[in-house]
């Protein structure tokens, strides 16, 4: 449950996706998140640290660790299940294999902005 809780924050797993090609600074990986707010990257950045799932470099970038990579991996299955889901409730749509479209996907499940229904904007 504690991984649910750690991963279903808003924006925590956008993180780890963008550190999968390796480490990146506060900035560029603000700017991969779609410009997050500094303060919800701070908070997000301070838990993945907590649950030592990223690490910080001297030089102030982020990676994953050993078991933020294992973390990504086992996710693949969920990536995987995402696209499929997508093509089925929008099959004449768009490829949504790249990095951010999948996330735009508008089904009853989301509100606008991708969040659960009903969900907080956490």
């Amino acid at each position: 449950m504690a991984a649910l809780d750690l991963f279903g924050r808003r924006w925590s797993l956008r993180i780890l996706w963008e550190l999968r090609a390796g480490p990146l600074g506060f900035r560029p990986l603000q700017k991969r998140c779609d410009d997050m707010s500094s303060s919800v990257m701070r908070q997000r950045l301070t838990e993945l640290l907590d649950a030592q799932v990223i690490h910080q470099l001297p030089d102030s970038r982020y990676e994953l660790t050993p078991l933020g990579q294992e973390a990504r991996h086992a996710l693949n299955p969920l990536a995987r299940w995402a696209e499929h889901w997508a093509a089925t409730i929008d099959p004449q749509g768009a490829d949504h294999t790249d990095d951010q479209s999948a996330s735009r996907v508008s089904h009853p499940y989301t509100v606008g902005d991708g969040a659960p229904e009903g969900g907080s904007a956490d």
